[in-house]
């Protein structure tokens, strides 16, 4: 068992309803061991139900989570900071000097199953981008410090 402390990750969107809940469930279930995942947005509005339903279908619920605004963390400190999209990473706020803000956009399945005509054409958005999160995790934390 080490006794290194956790890597401790912010993950932020825009909503927190989304893309980040997916981020935060999948460290905290596949790397909780080694990372301590939280999530929150620059105007959160509510946690999205395709997210709790692609979620679900991989076998995580996610319907206890809450979209909660980034200013309410302030008092935390992060080792990494994670923007999933453009317009949080346009809108992070600054974090101290050590902690190092990372910008790893993917795809917004809201926006995209938008223009879907099935529900089942729409979860296929979701059900792209929760796999792709997933797959960017399982890489944590040696994705992290590659750069360094």
């Amino acid at each position: 068992m080490s006794t290194e402390p956790k890597i401790r990750i912010l993950y932020l969107c825009t909503g927190n309803s989304c893309r980040s809940q997916m981020a935060e469930a999948w460290t905290n279930h596949l790397k909780g061991h080694l990372i301590e995942a939280r999530s929150a947005g620059v105007t959160p509005h509510g946690l999205d139900p395709g997210a709790v339903k692609a979620m679900a279908e991989a076998g995580l619920d996610i319907s206890g989570q809450s979209s909660k605004d980034v200013d309410t963390l302030e008092h935390l400190e992060f080792d990494y900071v994670i923007t999933l999209c453009d317009n949080a990473q346009r809108a992070c706020p600054v974090f101290p000097a050590k902690t190092r803000v990372l910008h790893l956009p993917f795809d917004d399945p809201p926006r995209l199953a938008a223009s879907a005509r099935t529900e089942e054409e729409a979860m296929m958005h979701y059900r792209r981008v929760r796999d792709e999160i997933k797959a960017f995790v399982e890489k944590l934390p040696e994705v992290l410090t590659r750069d360094e």
